[in-house]
This record gives C-alpha cells, structure tokens and sequence, in this order.
C-alpha cells in the first residue's frame, strides 16, 4: 500500500471556532467519511483567558467546561448530519498544543491529528505556533490544515 492509501481508523481533529480550525474540521470530517474512521473532536479549556479569581473558582471553571462541552456536541451533529459514522467528544484543560499530545492523544488512541495552523490569540502569537508545537512532539501523524 502507498502512502497515499493510507487509511487512518481514528482521526483526532482540534477545534477552536478558528477559520483554520474550521477547515481542519471539515477535512477530518471527509476524512473519515472516505475512510470510514471514527472523528474524535477535542477543544481545549485555557485557563490563561481567565482572571485569577476565575480560574480558582470552580463554578466558573465547570460553567466554562459545560458550555465547551455543549459547543462540541453542534460539531458532533455537524459531523454526523455530514455522514461521518461515529463521532466522540473529548474536552480537557490546559496548553492546547501541550495538552493535545501529551494527554489527549494517548488517551484518544487517535492515529492521525488534524489541526489548523494559524491559531494565534492574544500574546501567543508572539511565543510560536501551537501547530509547530504539535507536529514536533505528536507520537502520530499530523496533518497541518492551511
């Protein structure tokens, strides 16, 4: 088989509300439409948008969690109404691109990553690419979508 007809069962897919997130999000869907793979969709909580009082209060942080949860699940009905055939949900806090490899992909079991590259808010975009960070460090494939 060449590398072209590699054919992934568990496709991870980042997701931000990002133009490139978006894009990646639609690859990994017509990914696994074609493949017939699994779509898990994962976001990440960041604890660095909140204020001090915020991050230590845990209503807070939970309402956070719910409503990412909540936004995650549209996605799922996205996914689904497009024909993917098995969509999970994974949500976690911390660094996005730390966080993604180190905790999300081995507990996802995910064999290819797929996520946008220009996903830069606020002071980050001064300290390099989340992306970068992630095809870097990722012990799978990693399919960086312009």
């Amino acid at each position: 088989m060449s590398k072209q007809d590699t054919k992934f069962e568990r496709v991870l897919v980042g997701v931000d509300d990002s133009d490139d997130a978006q894009l990646a999000f639609r690859y990994a869907m017509h990914r696994c439409i074609k493949d017939e793979s699994i779509l898990i969709i994962t976001s990440i909580l960041e604890s660095n948008g909140m204020n001090v009082y915020q991050a230590l209060t845990t209503d807070y942080v939970h309402g956070e969690r719910k409503e990412l949860e909540a936004h995650l699940k549209e996605y799922r009905q996205v996914a689904l109404d497009a024909g993917v055939k098995k969509v999970e949900l994974m949500v976690a806090e911390g660094d996005p691109g730390e966080t993604i490899v180190k905790d999300v992909i081995p507990s996802s079991d995910a064999d290819l990553l797929v996520i946008g590259s220009v996903s830069k808010k606020g002071i980050r975009k001064y300290f390099g690419s989340q992306a970068a960070y992630m095809a870097k460090h990722s012990p799978i494939s990693v399919m960086i979508i312009r």
